[in-house]
């Protein structure tokens, strides 16, 4: 999830929100995360809030992790 397959990614992301009524997004296996992974997470939250339905974020893996402390957010979209 980086810059170089953000546009790629997103309608994808955006599909799985919106054709679900409880989306959830596993990030285990992400290798690769950056400010722009971090932004599609935030706009696919945003869209899911629009719909009235919370995207869950589980199984951070390091890479994810490492990212959003170094961005300063909490993987809530919070600031830490």
């Amino acid at each position: 999830m980086t810059i170089y397959r953000a546009a790629e990614l997103k309608p994808a992301l955006m599909d799985a929100v919106r054709a679900s009524a409880a989306p959830a997004l596993d990030l285990s296996s992400v290798t690769e995360f950056d400010c722009a992974g971090l932004q599609l997470l935030l706009v696919a939250r945003r869209e899911a809030a629009r719909l009235g339905r919370h995207l869950a974020l589980r199984g951070a893996s390091p890479a994810v992790r490492d990212a959003c402390a170094l961005l300063g957010v909490d993987l809530d979209g919070d600031p830490a």
